[in-house]
Order: structure tokens, then C-alpha cells, then sequence
């Protein structure tokens, strides 16, 4: 029998890319009787399944599953818009005396959702963005980074080097408001209790369930996938399709590189994104419970959140 769940409680699951975030979050959802709310930008995507390693039918079909196949790939969400989606999906699951089981490895959403950020307001100025866009893709998107690193390296240090839209959205706020863009997320925390695990594995080994990973998404069709996602008129310079895997298969299909080469460019950039990914959620955070994921921790993290749920310290 599932435990009573307090209303303001929520469970909050961490770690990179490959560690095995969605396969525990089923086993804990149907342990707890929660649901689970995806923190993974992603997986909003509809028609993006394979390269996202989005939760198959059968894994969905163990628990119910939240924030997954929301948008085309074409309709571009803000992180505003995902942060008040995020805290309506909790509310609705609180309401029905369900546990939310966030699992995600976007570390910026699921800070942003945590602590309440309040989103920079500034409206887009058209202008200012086409010449941004204009010199974004003479230089490419690397190098529009590399500059804005000079001059706000905070935020560039969360940000995905290859992502030119968010580069650009975070020269046109400074632009418009004369202050860096670090500098301008005020908080307001949502009256809720998260408990925040943390799940890793020696790098070695997440490195080699990312080179697996990787081979199976080549055997499950993810080249088909992209060019049906091309088929369907998807223009491949959306921000949705500079995924890594995207990207690459993208590249691949035209003949500008090779399957292995394609491969191997993954490979290269999933391991940038798992150091990153390290930025948002630090080894020393005295919020955050680690636990490795060998041996198998379930038994471990249940026993801890039973404590937490039973309101002890």
C-alpha cells in the first residue's frame, strides 16, 4: 500500500544524461504509487522519440508519465513557459494525493522550477534579433558563445555552446536592459517540499552506457526518424533539431559525414553535455542525497524517502 502523501511534497530525481534516471523513476512511482513529471526539454517534442531516449509505450504503460509529447517540433517553448507548465502539472498530481516523481537531466529547468525564478520579462525586439541571427550564423553558433563568454561568463557556463538561440536571447536581454543576463533571474520559491536525489556512476561507466546507448538508437531507426522529421517539412535549422544526434544524423543524410563519423561526433558531445550537465548539480551540494546506482540503491532511496514523507529529520 502506497504511503500517504503530504500535499506539498515532491520528489526530484537528478543526474546525467545515461545514468538511469527513467527506468528508477518507474520503479519508485510504482513503489510510491507517484507519477512522473519529465524535466527533460527534450522529450516535449512529438516525432522525437528515439534521439531524445524518450520513455517507450511499454515504460509509460508502468506509470503515468507528464510533460512528454506536448509541442511540435516547430513550436518553441521558453523556459518560462515550461517552468509554469511544470508547477501546473505538480499541483494537478498534489491534488489528487499523488507523490510527483520529477526526473530530468535539464538542470536549468528543474532549478528554475525549484527556486522560482523569475523570468527576465523583456519583450524580443525584431531588430535587434535579425542582426544577432545575421552575425550568429556568419560566425557560427560556437563562436557567438565564445564572445558572449567575454562578457558574461556565468551564464555562458551553463550553456550549451552549440544552442544560438539561447545565445542570442541572452545578448538581446543585456542589450535591452544594460545589465548582465546572469544577473537578472529574482526568485520566488514555490511553497513546496522537494526532496532532491542525486544518482551517479564512475564516468567510465556512463561514458560506455552512452556509447551503448547511442548504438541502439542507430538500431532502433533514428535515421529514419530524422528524415521523416525532414519528410514532414521540419526546417533542420530549428533549435529542436540542433540536438545532439539531430544535428549529426542531419549532416549524415546530406553526405557531409560518415555513420561512424556521425556516431562519433555524438559520442564527443554527449560527453560535453554530461560535464555540464555536472555545472547545475555539484558532487558537494548539501541539498542533494547521492546515491550510486551500483549496487541497485532502490531499497536505499525508499527508505530514505519514508523518512521524508513521515516528516523526520
Amino acid at each position: 500500500m502506497p504511503p500517504e502523501i503530504e500535499n506539498k511534497r515532491v520528489l526530484v530525481l537528478v543526474g546525467p544524461t545515461a545514468v538511469g534516471k527513467t527506468e528508477l523513476a518507474i520503479r519508485l512511482a510504482e513503489k510510491l504509487g507517484g507519477e512522473i513529471v519529465s524535466a527533460d526539454s527534450r522529450l516535449l517534442y512529438r516525432g522525437m522519440n528515439i534521439g531524445t531516449a524518450k520513455p517507450t509505450k511499454s515504460e509509460m504503460a508502468r506509470a503515468p508519465h507528464h510533460m512528454i509529447d506536448l509541442a511540435e517540433p516547430d513550436e518553441i517553448w521558453s523556459l518560462a513557459t515550461f517552468k509554469q507548465k511544470m508547477l501546473e502539472t505538480l499541483a494537478d498530481i498534489q491534488a489528487r494525493g499523488k507523490l510527483p516523481i520529477v526526473a530530468g537531466g535539464t538542470g536549468q529547468y528543474i532549478r528554475s522550477m525549484m527556486e522560482g525564478w523569475i523570468i527576465p520579462t523583456v519583450l524580443p525586439d525584431p531588430r535587434m534579433r535579425e542582426v544577432l541571427e545575421i552575425m550568429g550564423l556568419e560566425m557560427g553558433a560556437a563562436e557567438l558563445h565564445r564572445r558572449l563568454s567575454l562578457i558574461d561568463p556565468v551564464a555562458t557556463a551553463r550553456m550549451d555552446a552549440n544552442n544560438l538561440r539561447r545565445s542570442i536571447r541572452a545578448l538581446e536581454v543585456m542589450f535591452t536592459t544594460g545589465e548582465l543576463f546572469s544577473t537578472q533571474k529574482d526568485k520566488q520559491p514555490p511553497d513546496l517540499d522537494f526532496k532532491l536525489i542525486g544518482l551517479s556512476r564512475p564516468r567510465e561507466e556512463l561514458y560506455a552506457r552512452v556509447d551503448a546507448r547511442i548504438e541502439t538508437m542507430f538500431d532502433q531507426g533514428l535515421v529514419d526518424e530524422v528524415k521523416n522529421l525532414l519528410n514532414k517539412g521540419y526546417n533542420e535549422s530549428l533549435p529542436t533539431l540542433s540536438a545532439i544526434g539531430y544535428r549529426e544524423v542531419i549532416q549524415y543524410i546530406h553526405g557531409d559525414i560518415t555513420l561512424e563519423e556521425t556516431k562519433m561526433q555524438m559520442r564527443k558531445k554527449t560527453r560535453e553535455f554530461i560535464r555540464r550537465q555536472a555545472n547545475w548539480f555539484k558532487s558537494g551540494d548539501p541539498l542533494i542525497e547521492w546515491h550510486e546506482m551500483t549496487p541497485d540503491p532502490l531499497q536505499r532511496i525508499l527508505e530514505s524517502i519514508s523518512v521524508w514523507l513521515a516528516g523526520e529529520k
